[in-house]
């Protein structure tokens, strides 16, 4: 533990309000951090530096569960470090999202009834920024109502200049390594944006669909095929068996009659075909299908495309300009109509992919692009993990890690759109291809253009955790903040974005990894482990929780979710319950100033303390260390959860009612008392705070008349421990637990007095004894007292009258009846499990219920001979 570090201090005001309202608080709460200043970093600061950047969230978004839960996390890491007097630095800021912000802005031209092509490339982008001033990046106030101790003035955009820079830094290099080219390849192609996507921004599922089995060639020489696309058959230029496959040897190298064309195409060998799958030949078509451009390029086959980038039909005959989807049906019914259908299976349920931005199935089509040659990137990044210098946790991720880096494909990175960072390459009259440094003039004159693309948005967010502080400058952020300290991300962006700001920040930043340690999150579900969606009905607007429970009640609840690596489920009785939380720290507090607590002066020696003070502080260390310890391993579930049990459990409900007594009667011992409170308040706002910020500001400064708990110090372990006192205290605990548990049993509420004995001479209890009363309503024994039921607990006898209380006959007769209840419920579950001809035919869930009725009767039964056994005869 540390002493308070506000020093000097005001005297504190013990005021609060009876109520905790959250919505009263938080908003002036941040703005008064911001404006202090407490979230800046400062990189001339001699302290060490501890750096996150924030997954830089799409300029078109708003505040999802996701976010919130990410956030949340980053946050209290965050805090925690700067009350450990690190110079830290959340850097902020957004991302441009090329494909999704050109389509928001293009669906605003369509209510105006235009395109962009109305408006030009130049006017179409100056539109985009416009939107993106005037209706993007709402998730900055979003984060605000959060409580994110971001470095606002600091805060950068994908397309700024800076970062702008940096993009055509890398390019230029990367080009002129020969790590960027430029080809004609396969690529994912979406006929809706009309762009290029890569393969993690396709999303694959079951759709319907049909598998038709067509014949190619004649008499002899005829060979079955199947396909779920039809319509890419008018461009086949060969159908590929395997060469050990006997039934085609005969075939191989012979050219064989395209049905509805005028064309021959060759029967060729490939050992990619799997003979054992279908009719063992694949129909090859190279311009639309990735793994017939690899058999194309192996055989020399010419790659004929017969769509565009609408995906209607260009080839020519009666199926050219209709939609792939009706030329799918037309071009099934013109070889029905030849004899060629061979089989027709209609559902087929296959996998599909779609983009992702649109949901429109995606055409897989032959195009020239720009590409990242990833070899040696991609060895690079895996290469760090393996060596130790980057981390990843849970460990188990970095399996899902090397299989991604080892097996990555050259990366598409040029896109079709006019929303993003332009491709620096210009192309001349007489064939030229120059790439365009930041600091380089671009050609200019009578034929010139520079190439019309974009850049993939990871390109940008690549190099995310560099361009940030300034690079390709050497300023003086760079040198303080990189490399990042940690990476929070979920684990479905391993790939997506991780990977590439590792193969980035080795290659510009001279084999420096962008951060030491990746720490890998879940994702947010419903209550159910069901993933939130739209379809489903189950999204929630984190905002509609906040407002009715206050952030610090959702900000608790995703905490205590947060397993690493492990999905997060979440529902509203959880931050219901998680409100009720704040409000015990409220309420507890509050009673606490009430009632003298303060944190003025050194704390007592542990010589003038009782067993109880030395109790509280005692585990009030452990769990100093305890959480420490699961911040180190990113366990906030844990950290979160020994963090409400310590505050709810052993303060609020033990220390705070055992002390009771203590502050009633006054005197040194109550002085002593008082200060040990206000110490375990103190310390425990401060551990809460990087979770629960806006509460915790509030009850501290309020507790301690420090300036702000954002910038207190962290508590460290002192040290001290009394295994004692902890068993002294767990002895009263399980004295008290144990003769409430047979107060309920017998139906006695839970203030109703009751008379009672305690024999605790020669007891290290002795000195609880007022307390232990107190706390179970228990009245000295009295004039007439008979112990009508002794209860022997952890070495003290309890001895309690109830004759007075409780009619014992009638109790008696209704536990009896209670008993013959369970029994008979027992019996009829056991018949019904012996019953052999019942348990062949019963559902599995049925005897899985009967078996639970026969736990709970076994439970019942012990349960209700027990308090029998306890009850004096009538």
């Amino acid at each position: 533990m540390t002493e308070n570090s506000q020093q000097p201090q005001p005297a504190p005001t013990t005021e609060l309000p009876t109520q905790y309202t959250p919505a009263e608080v938080e908003g002036q709460l941040y703005e008064r951090w911001v404006e202090r200043g407490y979230f800046e970093a400062d990189a001339k600061s001699d302290k060490p530096p501890y750096t996150v950047v924030i997954p830089p969230p799409n300029v078109t978004g708003s505040l999802h569960l996701g976010h919130a839960f990410e956030h949340t996390l980053i946050d209290a890491l965050t805090r925690r470090k700067r009350m450990q007097g690190y110079e830290t630095l959340w850097q902020p800021g957004m991302d441009h999202a090329g494909i999704a912000t050109q389509n928001v802005v293009e669906r605003e031209l369509g209510k105006e009834g235009k395109s962009r092509h109305d408006l030009g490339r130049e006017a179409f982008v100056e539109r985009v920024w416009q939107w993106k001033g005037e209706s993007g990046g709402q998730i900055s106030g979003q984060m605000r109502r959060l409580g994110d101790g971001v470095a606002w003035s600091r805060e950068r955009f994908t397309m700024d200049e800076g970062l702008s820079q940096a993009v055509q830094t890398i390019f230029k290099r990367l080009y002129d390594d020969e790590l960027i080219y430029r080809a004609e390849r396969i690529i994912n192609w979406c006929p809706r944006c009309l762009t290029a996507i890569s393969d993690i921004e396709v999303e694959y599922q079951d759709d319907d669909g049909e598998l038709v089995s067509m014949k190619y060639g004649e008499g002899d020489e005829t060979i079955v095929v199947a396909t779920t696309r039809a319509e890419t058959m008018l461009g086949d230029t060969a159908v590929a068996v395997h060469p050990e496959d006997e039934r085609y040897k005969h075939l191989v190298g012979k050219q064989i009659k395209l049905p509805l064309t005028d064309r021959s195409i060759p029967v060729v060998a490939d050992e990619h075909v799997d003979p054992e799958f279908g009719t063992g030949a694949v129909k090859v078509t190279p311009a639309h299908d990735p793994n017939d451009f690899e058999i194309g390029q192996r055989h020399g086959l010419p790659s004929i495309a017969v769509m565009d980038e609408h995906a209607v039909i260009t080839a020519h005959g009666p199926f050219q300009g209709l939609d792939r989807l009706e030329a799918r049906s037309a071009i099934v019914a013109a070889l029905r109509a030849e004899g060629r259908i061979v089989a027709e299976k209609r559902p087929y349920v296959h996998s599909v992919g779609h983009c992702s931005r649109c949901k429109t199935t995606i055409e897989p089509r032959l195009s020239m692009q720009w590409w990242v040659k990833v070899g040696p990137l991609a060895k690079a990044a895996g290469d760090a993990v393996r060596d130790g210098k980057v981390k990843i946790h849970p460990q188990e991720m970095e399996k899902r890690y090397f299989d991604w880096v080892d097996n990555l494909h050259d990366w598409c990175i040029s896109r079709q759109l006019w929303w993003g960072h332009r491709i620096p390459v210009w192309y001349g009259p007489e064939g030229e291809v120059v790439c365009v440094g930041p600091d380089e003039e671009a050609p200019s004159g009578e034929g010139w253009r520079q190439d019309p693309d974009v850049l993939d948005t990871w390109f940008s967010s690549g190099l995310w955790p560099f361009s940030t502080l300034g690079w390709p400058e050497q300023t003086e952020s760079l040198a303080k903040f990189y490399p990042n300290s940690v990476l929070v991300t979920g684990y479905d962006i391993l790939f997506f974005w991780v990977a590439r700001m590792m193969m980035f920040g080795l290659y510009a930043m001279d084999g420096t990894p962008p951060f030491h340690t990746i720490a890998l999150h879940g994702m947010v579900r419903d209550q159910n482990g069901k993933k939130m969606s739209k379809s489903f009905g189950n999204v929630v607007n984190p905002l509609d929780w906040m407002d009715k429970y206050g952030s610090d009640a959702l900000r608790f609840t995703l905490a205590r979710g947060a397993n690493p690596g492990v999905d997060v489920p979440i529902g509203e009785d959880w931050v219901q319950g998680s409100r009720n939380f704040a409000n015990k720290i409220w309420n507890a507090t509050r009673f606490a100033l009430m009632n003298g607590a303060t944190v003025e002066g050194p704390l007592p020696d542990a010589s003038k303390m009782s067993s109880t003070d030395r109790w509280i502080l005692s585990r009030l260390n452990s769990v100093v260390a305890e959480v420490d310890a699961y911040y180190e391993d990113y366990q906030f579930a844990k950290l979160s959860d020994a963090l409400f049990h310590f505050a709810w459990d052993e303060v609020f409900d033990w220390y705070v009612e055992l002390s009771k007594t203590t502050f009633q009667a006054g005197g040194e011992a109550a002085e002593v008392s008082k200060r040990v409170l206000g110490e375990v308040l103190d310390v425990t706002l401060r551990l809460l705070h990087p979770v629960v910020p806006f509460v915790t500001e509030t009850l501290w400064t309020t507790l301690t008349g420090g300036e702000s708990v954002v910038i207190a110090e962290w508590p460290t372990d002192s040290g001290f421990r009394d295994a004692d006192a902890e068993r002294e205290i767990e002895t009263v605990q399980s004295v008290i637990t144990e003769v409430r548990r047979f107060r309920a049993d017998q139906g006695l509420q839970p203030g109703q007095r009751v008379p009672a004995r305690l024999t605790l001479a020669g007891s290290a209890l002795a000195a609880h004894e007022a307390a232990v009363r107190q706390l179970l309503r228990l009245q000295p024994e009295g004039d007439g007292f008979a112990a009508t039921a002794t209860l022997p607990v952890a070495g003290v006898e309890v001895a309690l009258d109830l004759s007075g209380v409780i009619d014992f006959a009638a109790e008696r007769k209704r536990l009896a009846k209670d008993l013959a209840a369970a029994e008979k419920e027992k019996a009829q579950a056991n018949a019904k499990l012996g019953n052999e001809a019942f348990l062949a035919k019963a559902p599995d869930h049925v005897v899985d219920k009967i078996r639970g009725r026969l736990t709970k009767a076994d439970e019942d039964i012990a349960r209700i001979t027990a308090q029998l056994e306890k009850l004096p005869e009538a």
